[in-house]
């Protein structure tokens, strides 16, 4: 599925093919909530990074989060105007790219089911409104954003 994106301000807009469109992983991290968080959490999708084209590369600034007092390889890109959240890029797995849902404006699927991940550092506001076959995790999910969707048979 072609996902296409862009910031508030339409500085940057952007193009990503994806396997894995449906905004299930809801992450209450400290990170997550402070940089892109509504609600008290962010919902990142996949994408293939090769297939990234962006136009209005010079808005993107980029921010490492520190993670136990070191930092982090992961890379959220922002827009420097707006600071709208667009995707998080990590060297260690190239071949990947998380847009953030909230900054794509193609309509997604709706899940099916949901996974609550890091709940263990959500903020003491933050209500969960996990449903019934929601999963939840104090830390990492037992699953990837990709293993998720082929279990479910939701890959596009």
């Amino acid at each position: 599925m072609l996902l296409e994106g862009s910031c508030h301000c339409q500085a940057v807009t952007f193009s990503v093919k994806s396997h894995h469109p449906y905004p299930f992983n809801r992450c209450y991290c400290s990170i997550c909530r402070k940089t892109a968080g509504g609600g008290g959490y962010a919902i990142n999708l996949s994408g293939d990074s090769k297939t990234l084209n962006v136009r209005g590369e010079e808005h993107i600034s980029v921010y490492s989060a520190l993670i136990n007092r070191e930092q982090s390889t992961g890379e959220r890109h922002f827009c420097k105007h707006c600071a709208s959240s667009l995707w998080v890029y990590d060297p260690d797995w190239p071949e990947l790219v998380h847009p953030f849902a909230s900054a794509i404006d193609t309509p997604l699927p709706t899940p099916p089911k949901r996974t609550h991940m890091m709940l263990g550092s959500r903020a003491d506001w933050v209500e969960v409104n996990a449903g019934f076959q929601d999963k939840c995790f104090d830390e990492y999910p037992d699953e990837s954003l990709a293993e998720w969707h082929q279990r479910l048979g939701l890959e596009r």
